[in-house]
């Protein structure tokens, strides 16, 4: 005879079931949050590999449940986290537990949040808390086919951007409650335009004067999206024009604009409307380390190099950095990502950024001037030692930044910033036409294969590149550099063929001395 046992009520227990996800690197892993409610010994345990932030969560829930009206069931409440084997960090799984919790004692309906993701921090007082990587999340969950997904009323706005998702965004623990058990609806999202975004004047290259060929070096860097080095005597102007940068390069389209929002709420930065509206500008300090720049941790992060993607990344007194660091820049700069591997992690950050440096040619700054440096030969050996050889080969464009004479301060501005700008959207016009199937936005991001294939050279171009490689002016690398960057000089004048005069300026661009063709013969 088979004998069925049968537990009683009391000690049988309770069990919910909630989605979150945890942020790994930039992307996001869906993790199950499973509470089992049970007679018992009063106790609250919290398993499945969390870090500290996730243990200090059984606190925060407690408080928040108590001082929003509900019932702390006093029972043994195990809650795990699956899958077990995936380490989760931060404070978003205080939502997901709260309300799993809720769900596992009977005080919400269960079915409210079966097919919901939960994401959020909780204060002691039920106030429902941003947490980092919202949009991330937000699109995790849409590819998981979720219908909705409840996240903090400050970080809604981040979260719609992913599409086809409710977003239900609440400032309180208990008005969750209510928009749980049916007695309110779910509030509608804030409106992007009446969020408060600040107001920076942008700064203008007609604040820039007598420096016509560094403008003219800036015009082309931005153009093409090459990486661009300004040397000069401290005061030319250097960090003048490098702040000027953002404001001539092309406005974000909607994807990169998404990317550089989802990049900036992993890294924990709070954007107002919710969207990237301006290319990322970074600029470091020269003490930075090299997980800084390029990224790392114990648990990877992104560093300056991922925040500036799709941006610029300055350097300024590019001779002072930690030697390390700008080494560890080269695999970003050639590959445009960078692969970070800590123990069992491995996260992959992208680093597709314009590189703008300034640097003074000697430690005084006055190389230059003979009459005013004071630097020993063993000083400029030593100020050179300090830039990196292979990160500079990795530089399209290198100027001068000389001292303008005081006739060239007093005179009117040479060039302002709507002129340039609207030069250089013309170009990468040209260029996103021409590039469109190849998936690469401007001519930095060419290959040697589409280098080859898609800069097309008149006869004497050839012969001038030719020479100038024969005579050991550039390497193999910077045979391709100086393509790159006279094919956007020839965008910027509207031609399809690349002329020895492009090439010319392209070489001096580089900073490399040319023998023109006809004066060599």
């Amino acid at each position: 005879m088979l004998f069925r046992h049968t537990r009683p009520s009391s000690v049988a227990g309770v069990l919910a079931r909630i989605t979150t996800f945890c942020i790994v690197g930039l992307e996001s892993r869906p993790v199950a949050v499973e509470v089992d409610v049970r007679a018992g010994l009063p106790a609250f345990v919290i398993v499945g590999l969390g870090d500290l932030a996730v243990r200090e969560a059984r606190e925060r829930v407690r408080g928040a449940l108590l001082n929003s009206g509900f019932e702390f069931p006093q029972r043994r409440i195990v809650v795990n986290l699956a899958p077990a084997h995936l380490r989760k960090n931060g404070s978003g799984f205080d939502l997901p537990i709260a309300c799993a919790v809720l769900a596992a004692s009977g005080q919400v309906p269960a079915a409210s949040v079966a097919h919901r993701a939960i994401y959020g921090e909780l204060s002691l007082t039920g106030e429902v808390r941003g947490c980092r990587g919202t949009l991330a999340v937000a699109e995790a969950a849409r590819r998981a086919g979720l219908d909705g997904l409840v996240v903090a009323r400050e970080r809604a706005l981040e979260a719609s951007l992913a599409g086809d998702l409710e977003i239900v965004g609440v400032d309180t623990l208990a008005e969750l409650g209510r928009i749980l058990d049916g007695e309110q609806a779910v509030p509608p999202l804030p409106d992007p335009r009446t969020a408060e975004r600040p107001s920076r004047p942008a700064p203008d290259l007609a604040d820039v004067r007598g420096q016509w060929t560094a403008i003219r070096a800036v015009q082309v860097a931005a153009a093409g999206g090459h990486n661009l080095l300004l040397r000069g005597a401290p005061g030319t102007g250097k960090t003048m024009l490098a702040r000027r940068m953002p404001g001539i390069l092309p406005p974000l389209e909607r994807d990169e604009a998404i990317e550089v929002t989802r990049i900036h709420s992993v890294a924990g930065a709070e954007l107002a409307g919710g969207l990237a509206d301006e290319r990322p500008f970074r600029a470091p300090h020269h003490t930075i380390s090299p997980s800084g720049l390029v990224g790392g941790g114990a648990v990877p992060a992104p560093g300056e190099a991922t925040l500036a993607h799709h941006g610029v990344l300055f350097l300024d007194e590019l001779s002072e950095f930690n030697r390390h660091a700008l080494d560890a820049l080269r695999q970003p700069l050639e590959d445009g990502h960078v692969t970070i591997i800590r123990g069992q992690r491995a996260a992959r950050f992208p680093t597709r950024f314009m590189l703008v440096a300034a640097t003074n040619p000697c430690p005084c700054g006055h190389a230059a001037d003979p009459k005013r440096c004071r630097c020993t030969e063993s000083d400029h050996a030593r100020h050179r030692r300090r830039l990196s050889g292979p990160l500079l080969d990795r530089i399209d464009v290198v100027v001068d930044v000389e001292r303008p004479t005081a006739d060239a301060l007093a005179a009117p501005p040479s060039a302002d910033t709507a002129t340039v700008r609207a030069a250089v959207l013309a170009a990468r016009a040209r260029q996103a036409e021409r590039l469109a199937a190849a998936g690469v936005m401007c001519n930095a991001h060419m290959d040697a294969a589409l280098v080859r294939r898609l800069v097309r050279l008149e006869p004497g171009a050839r012969e001038q590149l030719a020479h100038s490689y024969d005579e050991g002016a550039i390497s193999a690398r910077a045979h391709d550099r100086v393509l790159r960057v006279a094919r956007t000089i020839a965008d910027l004048a509207g031609r399809d063929l690349v002329s020895a005069g492009d090439v010319i300026e392209a070489l001096n661009l580089r900073g490399e001395p040319v023998t023109p063709v006809a004066e060599a013969a």
